[in-house]
């Protein structure tokens, strides 16, 4: 069942309250209507034919086994009615109580310290948002401003930071990008150098087999432990981005639909996040994913005693240490 709560007072019935009703009750936009059962906020009200009201999730569970057409009565008044062709989902929308929501959510965060009152200020001294009876109470004489006023100034702040840590989504992008051309040119610089390995096996025969395989593990080796690191790279580069871009549609969203006042109560914390990840972005751009340098240096075959038959597979890495 749902109920119509009108400031400390409460009303079974969700039918427009008398005048003598309204006067005892707080302005409109302080209305809250929720739900008895589930105590939810009151969400897609539907009036039945006797104008009482109720949100559609609770009239589905009251009248589950009703099918459409079947006689139903109203759980305030008893007053019976039919339900509709389309089932409850059909019933008249009530747009007083719509109203009523929407205005309600129009509304700023009660005070943390004086319930009853919205917050109205900001107080740049102790950072939070505060009432009228905290300016005469706790924060006399202090520098408060106008909560809209320190919204803007919040809403700056939160702008240029996400610009920033969107040049800093492109920075690891780019560097990403980077890393993908330097795999690829490694892995072909790789496959030549396979290539060279075969041919100059080839001239020795079977006797040098076990000396082909050899070079051949230490390439698919150095190979291996590249790819990790490459991999280790992008994987940095990834997590950086997702960061990023979390705080991006955070600091948007908050940007777009908060309230001054979840503006103002976020505004520290995002731009602590937002310094936090522009470091690491910082951090995350110096890592460079460098590919051993490969060479292969043919052996001449004509000095078959030597160790080496068919060659020394060097790698060097961007420092130059072999």
């Amino acid at each position: 069942m749902c109920v119509l709560f009108l400031g400390n007072r409460q009303f079974a019935t969700a039918k427009r309250p008398t005048w003598g009703q309204q006067r005892q009750c707080r302005p409109v936009t302080s209305l809250i209507v929720r739900s008895v059962e589930t105590r939810d906020q009151f969400t897609n009200p539907k009036a039945l034919p006797c104008v009482h009201a109720f949100c559609l999730k609770c009239l589905q569970r009251v009248f589950r086994d009703k099918s459409p057409k079947d006689k139903a009565s109203c759980p305030t008044c008893r007053k019976e009615f039919q339900i509709p062709r389309g089932g409850v989902g059909a019933l008249q929308h009530h747009f007083y109580i719509q109203q009523v929501l929407d205005l309600n959510n129009l509304r700023e965060r009660p005070c943390d310290q004086h319930s009853d009152d919205d917050v109205m200020l900001y107080c740049h001294d102790c950072n939070e948002n505060i009432c009228l009876k905290c300016l005469c109470d706790s924060h006399k004489n202090h520098n408060t401003v106008q909560l809209r006023e320190a919204a803007d100034d919040c809403k700056l702040r939160i702008d240029g930071d996400d610009k920033q840590i969107v040049f800093g989504i492109s920075s690891v992008r780019e560097q990403s990008e980077d890393t993908k051309r330097a795999t690829t040119e490694f892995r072909k610089t790789v496959k030549d150098v396979k290539k060279r390995v075969l041919a100059t096996g080839d001239l020795v025969k079977r006797s040098v087999d076990d000396q082909i395989n050899d070079v051949l593990m230490k390439l698919e080796s150095v190979t291996s432990e590249s790819d990790k690191q490459a991999e280790t790279v992008q994987e940095t580069y990834k997590q950086a981005v997702k960061s990023m871009k979390n705080f991006h549609t955070r600091s948007r969203a908050l940007l777009d639909k908060g309230r001054p006042s979840d503006i103002t109560r976020e505004a520290d914390e995002l731009h602590d996040r937002a310094t936090e990840l522009l470091s690491m972005s910082s951090d995350v751009t110096a890592v460079k994913y460098r590919p051993p340098h490969v060479t292969f240096t043919p052996a001449d075959v004509t000095q078959v005693k030597r160790l080496s038959l068919i060659g020394e597979l060097a790698t060097e890495d961007q420092s130059g240490k072999i």
